[in-house]
């Protein structure tokens, strides 16, 4: 089944259940989905560009969860924790650190990347390989854990 799919099927669950704020977040996803297939040209967009845009989702709630704890909004806080968790539902399984340090390690392996220098270059090649699966912040901090 399709993201679209899925978003398509509990939406209707969700205006059978009267769940505002989650019918509300469904169409804002289907809505960024539509957007970016417009923006390239398609009809459909491939699995890869449909977890781009829900990882840009994901990441502008993060960035607005961290200003509204700085700022001492507890009403945009919940409000925005509780996004967090239903958009979660249509993200790839999360890697484990334990799963990035292998990952990590290969790669290292692949492109020769050993020295605090070649960070950007290892970088470049992981980011790729965990797409969805891995938050850049813990990624960053495996990959220098592993660089001397």
């Amino acid at each position: 089944m399709s993201l679209l799919e899925r978003l398509n099927n509990d939406m209707k669950q969700a205006m059978r259940n009267k769940e505002k704020e989650k019918l509300s977040l469904i169409r804002m996803v289907k809505s960024s989905l539509q957007n970016e297939a417009i923006k390239l040209g398609k009809q459909e967009l491939t699995e890869d560009e449909e977890l781009t845009v829900l990882s840009r989702e994901v990441k502008q709630r993060k960035d607005s969860l961290h200003e509204f704890e700085k700022a001492n909004r507890d009403d945009l806080v919940e409000k925005i924790q509780s996004e967090l968790t239903y958009l979660q539902i249509y993200m790839p399984k999360q890697l484990s650190e334990d799963e990035l340090d292998v990952i990590v390690l290969e790669t290292m392996t692949e492109v020769g990347a050993s020295t605090k220098a070649d960070m950007g270059k290892l970088m470049g090649a992981v980011m790729p390989k965990v797409k969805g699966k891995a938050d850049g912040g813990l990624v960053n901090k495996v990959v220098q854990k592993h660089l001397s």
